[in-house]
Protein backbone atom coordinates (compact mmCIF):
# COMPACT_ATOMS: atom_id res chain seq x y z
CA UNK A 1 0.00 0.00 0.00
CA UNK A 2 1.58 3.82 -0.80
CA UNK A 3 3.09 6.02 1.81
CA UNK A 4 0.41 8.78 2.14
CA UNK A 5 2.59 12.22 1.78
CA UNK A 6 3.05 15.21 4.03
CA UNK A 7 1.03 17.04 2.03
CA UNK A 8 -1.74 14.87 2.02
CA UNK A 9 -1.58 14.07 5.67
CA UNK A 10 -1.98 18.09 5.99
CA UNK A 11 -4.51 18.24 4.17
CA UNK A 12 -6.16 16.03 5.72
CA UNK A 13 -5.80 16.96 8.81
CA UNK A 14 -6.80 20.82 7.59
CA UNK A 15 -10.24 19.30 6.54
CA UNK A 16 -10.78 17.63 9.36
CA UNK A 17 -10.20 20.61 11.50
CA UNK A 18 -12.34 22.75 8.99
CA UNK A 19 -15.30 20.10 9.25
CA UNK A 20 -14.85 20.79 13.31
CA UNK A 21 -15.30 23.98 12.65
CA UNK A 22 -18.20 24.40 10.53
CA UNK A 23 -19.68 21.80 13.01
CA UNK A 24 -19.23 24.12 15.75
CA UNK A 25 -20.60 27.09 13.98
CA UNK A 26 -23.80 25.05 12.70
CA UNK A 27 -24.68 22.94 15.85
CA UNK A 28 -27.77 25.64 17.12
CA UNK A 29 -29.34 24.45 13.01
CA UNK A 30 -28.10 21.26 12.56
CA UNK A 31 -30.23 19.24 15.37
CA UNK A 32 -32.95 18.19 13.35
CA UNK A 33 -30.81 16.90 10.19
CA UNK A 34 -28.92 14.92 12.79
CA UNK A 35 -31.36 13.66 14.32
CA UNK A 36 -33.23 12.49 11.28
CA UNK A 37 -29.78 11.27 10.56
CA UNK A 38 -29.86 8.92 13.59
CA UNK A 39 -33.55 7.98 12.77
CA UNK A 40 -32.75 6.93 9.15
CA UNK A 41 -30.12 5.19 9.80
CA UNK A 42 -32.01 2.51 12.21
CA UNK A 43 -34.73 2.14 9.78
CA UNK A 44 -32.40 1.59 6.94
CA UNK A 45 -31.95 -2.19 7.47
CA UNK A 46 -35.60 -2.51 7.86
CA UNK A 47 -35.87 -0.46 4.18
CA UNK A 48 -33.72 -2.74 2.91
CA UNK A 49 -35.06 -6.16 4.22
CA UNK A 50 -38.54 -5.02 2.96
CA UNK A 51 -37.08 -3.88 -0.50
CA UNK A 52 -36.41 -7.27 -1.32
CA UNK A 53 -40.32 -8.04 -1.19
CA UNK A 54 -41.64 -4.51 -2.87
CA UNK A 55 -40.04 -1.21 -4.68
CA UNK A 56 -38.06 0.75 -2.25
CA UNK A 57 -40.66 3.62 -2.18
CA UNK A 58 -43.21 1.62 -1.00
CA UNK A 59 -40.76 -0.09 1.62
CA UNK A 60 -39.58 3.61 3.21
CA UNK A 61 -43.47 4.49 3.52
CA UNK A 62 -44.03 1.27 5.59
CA UNK A 63 -40.73 2.04 7.61
CA UNK A 64 -41.47 5.68 7.54
CA UNK A 65 -45.19 6.01 8.85
CA UNK A 66 -44.33 3.27 11.29
CA UNK A 67 -41.86 4.84 12.81
CA UNK A 68 -42.87 8.07 13.38
CA UNK A 69 -46.71 6.28 14.32
CA UNK A 70 -44.43 4.76 17.28
CA UNK A 71 -42.91 8.37 17.67
CA UNK A 72 -46.02 9.87 18.10
CA UNK A 73 -47.93 7.33 20.38
CA UNK A 74 -44.75 7.56 22.63
CA UNK A 75 -44.99 11.77 22.77
CA UNK A 76 -48.99 11.60 23.44
CA UNK A 77 -49.23 8.63 25.86
CA UNK A 78 -45.55 8.57 27.94
CA UNK A 79 -44.55 11.80 27.88
CA UNK A 80 -48.11 13.27 29.65
CA UNK A 81 -47.68 10.76 32.05
CA UNK A 82 -44.32 11.41 33.06
CA UNK A 83 -44.73 15.60 33.27
CA UNK A 84 -47.73 14.19 35.69
CA UNK A 85 -44.69 12.31 37.60
CA UNK A 86 -42.54 15.37 37.63
CA UNK A 87 -45.27 17.64 38.82
CA UNK A 88 -46.40 15.28 41.39
CA UNK A 89 -43.05 14.48 42.80
CA UNK A 90 -42.19 18.54 42.86
CA UNK A 91 -45.74 19.49 45.19
CA UNK A 92 -44.37 16.28 47.41
CA UNK A 93 -40.95 17.31 47.77
CA UNK A 94 -41.58 19.83 51.14
CA UNK A 95 -43.36 17.10 52.48
CA UNK A 96 -40.42 15.00 51.95
CA UNK A 97 -38.19 17.42 53.32
CA UNK A 98 -40.36 17.86 56.54
CA UNK A 99 -40.08 13.58 56.73
CA UNK A 100 -36.74 13.83 56.49
CA UNK A 101 -36.11 16.65 59.17
CA UNK A 102 -38.42 15.16 61.32
CA UNK A 103 -37.35 11.14 61.23
CA UNK A 104 -34.46 10.83 59.34
CA UNK A 105 -32.08 13.34 60.87
CA UNK A 106 -33.14 12.25 64.47
CA UNK A 107 -32.67 8.69 63.80
CA UNK A 108 -29.45 9.46 61.77
CA UNK A 109 -27.51 11.90 64.73
CA UNK A 110 -28.54 9.39 67.49
CA UNK A 111 -26.82 6.30 65.49
CA UNK A 112 -23.87 8.31 65.00
CA UNK A 113 -23.61 10.46 67.44
CA UNK A 114 -23.94 14.55 65.40
CA UNK A 115 -26.25 17.52 66.53
CA UNK A 116 -29.56 17.24 63.88
CA UNK A 117 -30.05 20.39 64.07
CA UNK A 118 -27.02 22.07 62.62
CA UNK A 119 -28.52 20.56 59.46
CA UNK A 120 -31.81 23.02 58.42
CA UNK A 121 -34.02 22.16 55.55
CA UNK A 122 -36.34 24.60 56.33
CA UNK A 123 -34.71 27.70 54.21
CA UNK A 124 -34.73 24.83 51.37
CA UNK A 125 -38.12 23.89 51.97
CA UNK A 126 -39.20 27.57 52.14
CA UNK A 127 -37.35 28.62 48.70
CA UNK A 128 -38.47 25.54 46.89
CA UNK A 129 -42.26 26.51 47.87
CA UNK A 130 -42.07 30.02 46.74
CA UNK A 131 -40.54 29.28 43.58
CA UNK A 132 -42.57 26.56 42.56
CA UNK A 133 -45.60 28.42 43.30
CA UNK A 134 -44.10 31.32 41.45
CA UNK A 135 -44.07 29.30 38.22
CA UNK A 136 -47.14 27.67 38.49
CA UNK A 137 -45.26 23.84 37.89
CA UNK A 138 -43.02 22.72 35.60
CA UNK A 139 -45.11 22.05 32.78
CA UNK A 140 -46.93 25.14 33.01
CA UNK A 141 -43.75 27.46 33.21
CA UNK A 142 -42.08 25.68 30.29
CA UNK A 143 -45.30 25.59 28.24
CA UNK A 144 -45.71 29.47 29.16
CA UNK A 145 -41.89 30.43 28.44
CA UNK A 146 -42.13 28.59 24.67
CA UNK A 147 -45.30 30.65 23.65
CA UNK A 148 -44.24 33.86 24.79
CA UNK A 149 -40.28 33.27 22.95
CA UNK A 150 -42.03 33.72 19.35
CA UNK A 151 -39.13 32.75 17.97
CA UNK A 152 -38.70 29.72 20.15
CA UNK A 153 -41.84 28.64 19.29
CA UNK A 154 -40.64 29.28 15.76
CA UNK A 155 -37.53 26.87 15.89
CA UNK A 156 -39.68 23.97 17.61
CA UNK A 157 -42.31 24.16 14.87
CA UNK A 158 -39.83 24.45 12.41
CA UNK A 159 -37.84 21.02 13.83
CA UNK A 160 -41.31 19.11 13.93
CA UNK A 161 -41.90 19.76 10.62
CA UNK A 162 -37.94 19.46 9.53
CA UNK A 163 -36.98 15.59 10.77
CA UNK A 164 -39.75 13.88 9.65
CA UNK A 165 -39.02 15.41 5.80
CA UNK A 166 -35.72 15.19 5.97
CA UNK A 167 -35.95 11.25 7.51
CA UNK A 168 -38.05 10.36 4.47
CA UNK A 169 -35.80 11.72 1.86
CA UNK A 170 -32.66 10.29 3.75
CA UNK A 171 -34.27 7.13 4.18
CA UNK A 172 -35.26 6.67 0.36
CA UNK A 173 -31.90 7.71 -0.91
CA UNK A 174 -29.36 6.03 2.13
CA UNK A 175 -28.52 3.64 -0.41
CA UNK A 176 -27.59 6.07 -3.11
CA UNK A 177 -25.71 8.49 -0.79
CA UNK A 178 -23.55 5.63 0.64
CA UNK A 179 -22.71 4.19 -2.85
CA UNK A 180 -21.99 8.18 -4.05
CA UNK A 181 -19.85 8.41 -1.03
CA UNK A 182 -18.20 4.86 -2.18
CA UNK A 183 -17.63 6.64 -5.73
CA UNK A 184 -15.70 9.60 -4.36
CA UNK A 185 -13.16 7.80 -2.06
CA UNK A 186 -9.52 7.67 -3.29
CA UNK A 187 -8.95 4.21 -5.39
CA UNK A 188 -5.84 3.26 -3.94
CA UNK A 189 -6.99 2.97 -0.13
CA UNK A 190 -10.69 2.27 -1.31
CA UNK A 191 -10.66 -1.04 0.00
CA UNK A 192 -9.52 -0.42 3.71
CA UNK A 193 -11.23 2.76 3.75
CA UNK A 194 -14.31 0.32 2.99
CA UNK A 195 -13.35 -2.43 5.71
CA UNK A 196 -13.18 0.42 8.34
CA UNK A 197 -16.43 2.03 7.58
CA UNK A 198 -18.02 -1.87 7.39
CA UNK A 199 -16.38 -2.19 10.95
CA UNK A 200 -17.23 1.08 12.21
CA UNK A 201 -20.93 0.37 10.90
CA UNK A 202 -20.91 -2.85 12.32
CA UNK A 203 -19.74 -1.42 15.78
CA UNK A 204 -22.29 1.48 15.74
CA UNK A 205 -25.18 -0.60 14.66
CA UNK A 206 -24.73 -2.71 17.57
CA UNK A 207 -24.58 -0.60 20.11
CA UNK A 208 -27.31 2.14 18.94
CA UNK A 209 -29.96 -0.55 17.59
CA UNK A 210 -29.45 -2.92 20.13
CA UNK A 211 -28.32 -0.74 22.80
CA UNK A 212 -31.89 1.72 22.36
CA UNK A 213 -34.02 -1.87 22.48
CA UNK A 214 -32.56 -2.92 25.88
CA UNK A 215 -32.54 0.90 27.31
CA UNK A 216 -36.19 0.66 25.93
CA UNK A 217 -37.00 -2.58 27.23
CA UNK A 218 -35.79 -2.45 30.77
CA UNK A 219 -37.39 1.06 30.78
CA UNK A 220 -40.68 -0.88 29.95
CA UNK A 221 -39.65 -3.89 33.20
CA UNK A 222 -38.87 -1.39 35.90
CA UNK A 223 -41.68 0.74 35.78
CA UNK A 224 -44.03 -1.93 35.14
CA UNK A 225 -42.42 -3.36 38.10
CA UNK A 226 -43.07 -0.74 39.99
CA UNK A 227 -45.93 0.42 38.87
CA UNK A 228 -47.02 -3.36 40.13
CA UNK A 229 -45.71 -2.21 43.87
CA UNK A 230 -47.76 0.65 43.51
CA UNK A 231 -44.69 3.20 43.72
CA UNK A 232 -46.00 6.86 42.75
CA UNK A 233 -43.19 7.51 40.61
CA UNK A 234 -42.66 4.27 38.98
CA UNK A 235 -42.68 5.35 35.35
CA UNK A 236 -40.65 8.26 36.08
CA UNK A 237 -37.93 6.21 37.90
CA UNK A 238 -38.34 3.16 35.62
CA UNK A 239 -37.63 4.97 32.40
CA UNK A 240 -34.85 7.16 34.30
CA UNK A 241 -32.88 3.86 34.83
CA UNK A 242 -33.80 2.54 31.55
CA UNK A 243 -32.35 5.60 29.92
CA UNK A 244 -28.98 5.23 31.62
CA UNK A 245 -28.54 1.84 31.68
CA UNK A 246 -25.99 2.04 28.37
CA UNK A 247 -23.73 1.93 31.28
CA UNK A 248 -23.00 -1.52 32.80
CA UNK A 249 -25.03 -1.53 36.01
CA UNK A 250 -25.51 2.04 36.01
CA UNK A 251 -29.06 1.63 35.57
CA UNK A 252 -29.68 -1.14 38.25
CA UNK A 253 -27.45 1.46 40.32
CA UNK A 254 -29.50 4.65 40.10
CA UNK A 255 -32.20 2.78 39.53
CA UNK A 256 -32.65 0.73 42.97
CA UNK A 257 -31.60 3.86 44.80
CA UNK A 258 -33.76 6.12 43.59
CA UNK A 259 -36.81 3.63 43.86
CA UNK A 260 -35.79 3.28 47.30
CA UNK A 261 -35.45 6.58 48.36
CA UNK A 262 -38.82 6.98 46.84
CA UNK A 263 -40.43 4.17 48.54
CA UNK A 264 -39.41 5.04 51.51
CA UNK A 265 -40.45 8.49 51.66
CA UNK A 266 -44.16 7.31 50.30
CA UNK A 267 -44.49 4.43 52.81
CA UNK A 268 -42.05 4.62 55.63
CA UNK A 269 -41.62 1.73 56.11
CA UNK A 270 -38.13 -0.80 55.31
CA UNK A 271 -39.79 -3.64 54.79
CA UNK A 272 -41.49 -2.14 51.53
CA UNK A 273 -37.57 -2.28 49.83
CA UNK A 274 -38.18 -5.70 49.76
CA UNK A 275 -40.33 -5.76 46.37
CA UNK A 276 -37.96 -3.21 45.02
CA UNK A 277 -34.66 -4.85 45.31
CA UNK A 278 -36.91 -7.77 43.76
CA UNK A 279 -37.83 -5.27 40.28
CA UNK A 280 -34.70 -4.66 39.81
CA UNK A 281 -33.18 -7.76 40.42
CA UNK A 282 -35.49 -9.34 37.84
CA UNK A 283 -34.42 -6.57 35.24
CA UNK A 284 -30.91 -7.10 35.69
CA UNK A 285 -31.18 -10.51 35.18
CA UNK A 286 -33.40 -10.36 32.51
CA UNK A 287 -30.48 -7.81 30.98
CA UNK A 288 -27.52 -9.88 31.80
CA UNK A 289 -29.23 -13.49 30.40
CA UNK A 290 -31.64 -12.31 27.81
CA UNK A 291 -31.97 -8.73 26.10
CA UNK A 292 -28.24 -7.90 25.61
CA UNK A 293 -26.82 -11.13 24.71
CA UNK A 294 -30.40 -11.24 21.97
CA UNK A 295 -30.20 -7.65 21.20
CA UNK A 296 -26.77 -6.64 21.32
CA UNK A 297 -24.09 -9.19 21.82
CA UNK A 298 -20.57 -8.64 22.06
CA UNK A 299 -19.38 -6.91 19.31
CA UNK A 300 -19.77 -3.38 20.82
CA UNK A 301 -16.10 -2.96 21.73
CA UNK A 302 -16.97 0.52 23.66
CA UNK A 303 -15.89 0.66 26.74
CA UNK A 304 -18.26 2.13 29.47
CA UNK A 305 -15.74 4.98 30.32
CA UNK A 306 -15.57 6.22 26.78
CA UNK A 307 -19.23 6.03 26.52
CA UNK A 308 -19.71 8.44 29.25
CA UNK A 309 -16.24 10.52 28.13
CA UNK A 310 -17.55 10.64 24.53
CA UNK A 311 -21.70 11.73 25.58
CA UNK A 312 -20.23 14.40 28.04
CA UNK A 313 -17.47 15.60 25.79
CA UNK A 314 -19.98 16.18 23.08
CA UNK A 315 -22.79 17.73 25.03
CA UNK A 316 -19.54 20.22 26.35
CA UNK A 317 -18.88 20.85 23.02
CA UNK A 318 -21.89 20.81 21.04
CA UNK A 319 -24.98 20.98 22.97
CA UNK A 320 -27.70 18.60 21.49
CA UNK A 321 -26.03 18.21 18.35
CA UNK A 322 -22.91 16.68 20.19
CA UNK A 323 -24.59 14.14 22.24
CA UNK A 324 -26.36 13.09 18.69
CA UNK A 325 -22.89 12.51 17.32
CA UNK A 326 -20.69 11.39 20.70
CA UNK A 327 -21.40 7.69 20.11
CA UNK A 328 -21.22 7.79 16.31
CA UNK A 329 -17.87 9.30 16.67
CA UNK A 330 -16.31 7.59 19.58
CA UNK A 331 -17.64 4.39 17.37
CA UNK A 332 -15.61 5.56 14.09
CA UNK A 333 -12.24 6.04 16.82
CA UNK A 334 -12.41 2.98 18.48
CA UNK A 335 -12.20 1.03 14.87
CA UNK A 336 -9.64 3.49 13.92
CA UNK A 337 -7.86 2.88 16.88
CA UNK A 338 -7.68 -0.77 16.10
CA UNK A 339 -6.62 -0.30 12.82
CA UNK A 340 -3.84 1.73 14.35
CA UNK A 341 -2.79 -0.47 16.82
CA UNK A 342 -2.70 -3.85 14.53
CA UNK A 343 -0.80 -1.82 12.27
CA UNK A 344 1.78 -0.53 14.71
CA UNK A 345 1.98 -4.38 15.65
CA UNK A 346 2.86 -5.36 12.25
CA UNK A 347 5.49 -2.10 12.02
CA UNK A 348 9.11 -2.37 11.58
CA UNK A 349 9.19 0.16 14.63
CA UNK A 350 7.69 -2.58 17.08
CA UNK A 351 9.13 -5.43 15.42
CA UNK A 352 12.91 -4.47 15.48
CA UNK A 353 12.85 -2.82 18.98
Amino acid sequence: MSQITDSQKWLVLFGLCLSAFLLYLLSPILMPFFTAALLAYLGDPVVDRLERKMPRSAAVTIVFTALFAVLTVLGFLVFPLLAQQVTYLLQNIPGYIDHIQQHVLPAVSAQLGIDSTAIDLELIKNLFKAHYAQAGGLVSKVVTSIAESGMLLVAWSANLVLIPVVTFYLLRDWDLLIARIDELLPRKPQPVIARLARESDEVLASFLRGQLMVMLALGIVYSTGLWFIDLELALLIGMLAGMVSFVPYLGFIVGIVAASVAMLLQTHELIQLVPVAIVFAVGQMLEGMLLTPLLVGDRIGLHPVAVIFAVLAGAQLFGFVGVLLALPVAAVLVVLLRHVHDEYKASTIFNNS
